[in-house]
């Protein structure tokens, strides 16, 4: 997973005229889960269909040229980097939202993750 890779992708990639904006979003573990307790790891595993069904639809969003994700299975510790998303498109007001619709998507319905926090 390298972000710069990844927008100098998009930069190399895009039709210039449809892009004004790069956005994106590197998740990483965190060490306190949201309910409070301290994490260890995670065991984190995608839906590669899921995946690409949603990317695909956010494609389709107004204004948008490109979204490219990358993600990390299996188990790992609080710092590791899990899930890049970078979305390229026109304005702000069509990036934001697809950058913010695209993560909690992909969260929502293409991963499973499982916490092991302290006891």
């Amino acid at each position: 997973m390298d972000l710069n890779k990844m927008i100098e992708r998009v930069k190399k990639n895009t039709d210039p005229s449809k892009v004004g904006m790069i956005t994106s979003h590197l998740g990483v573990v965190r060490r306190t889960s949201r309910n409070g307790r301290e994490v260890l790891s995670i065991e984190v595993a995608y839906d590669q269909a899921a995946l690409q069904a949603i990317v695909r639809d956010i494609k389709k969003m107004s204004g948008i040229a490109e979204v490219l994700v990358e993600t990390r299975e299996g188990r790992l510790n609080v710092g590791e980097e899990i899930m890049v998303v970078v979305v390229a498109g026109d304005i702000r007001e069509n990036v934001f939202p697809a950058l913010v619709s695209t993560v909690n998507r992909i969260k929502k319905e293409a991963s499973k993750k499982k916490e092991y926090c302290v006891e």
